[in-house]
């Protein structure tokens, strides 16, 4: 089987996948596990042994990374319904300063990004944003790009999100360290939007 077939046929269900998620609104998981076992089936490998490959590589990566993206989401979940998120906006524009509303943004986006999802954390943090904006006559867009930029760095470069998380693991890289300089990292991106 050459190269050119097997990368056609990821190509294909990268596609695929996007359209099932995003038009159809499937679940992703479930989405993932069908893609992976019809990609396995394409590629001409047996099908228990398809079977068997996907259940090994699903508990690998739930074994190693699972209880710290679990941990992660509760954190999350009581951040977002107990409305620590909004305390945190408030308390560092009072340590920022009302003038610096945009740089309040960001860091708010960057310490909220690292325990909740980013497209969770604006949701959550946008009444904030948009009220900032009002008072301190900056426009919205400006506020809500600091946020994303804050929210995003965090969101891909320190875990417990799952994609940094899913690179440690791959890599084997110590989490711990991982974290650090993840942190240190995402500061530039932040500071640039």
């Amino acid at each position: 089987m050459s190269g050119l077939f097997i990368f056609g046929v990821i190509f294909l269900a990268v596609v695929c996948m996007v359209i099932a998620i995003s038009k159809f609104n499937m679940h992703p998981f479930l989405v993932l596990t069908v893609i992976a076992v019809l990609v396995g089936l394409v590629c001409g490998i047996p099908t228990e042994e398809v079977i068997s490959t996907v259940k090994s590589g699903f508990g690998n990566i739930l074994a190693s990374i699972g209880i710290v993206i679990l941990a992660g989401t509760i954190i999350g979940t009581i951040l977002e319904k107990t409305g620590a998120a909004l305390t945190m906006a408030n308390t560092i524009l009072k340590i920022v300063g009302k003038e610096k509303s945009v740089l309040t943004m960001g860091i708010t986006g960057y310490i909220t990004g690292i325990p909740v999802f980013c497209d969770s954390g604006f949701v959550i943090l946008s009444p904030i944003s948009r009220a900032l904006a009002s008072q301190s006559n900056v426009s919205l867009a400006v506020m809500a790009t600091a946020l994303s930029g804050g929210l995003y760095a965090t969101h891909c470069l320190v875990p417990p999100t799952p994609g940094p998380i899913a690179m440690a693991g791959t890599l084997e890289a110590d989490l711990g360290l991982t974290i650090l300089v993840g942190l240190i990292i995402s500061i530039p991106a932040v500071a640039s939007a």
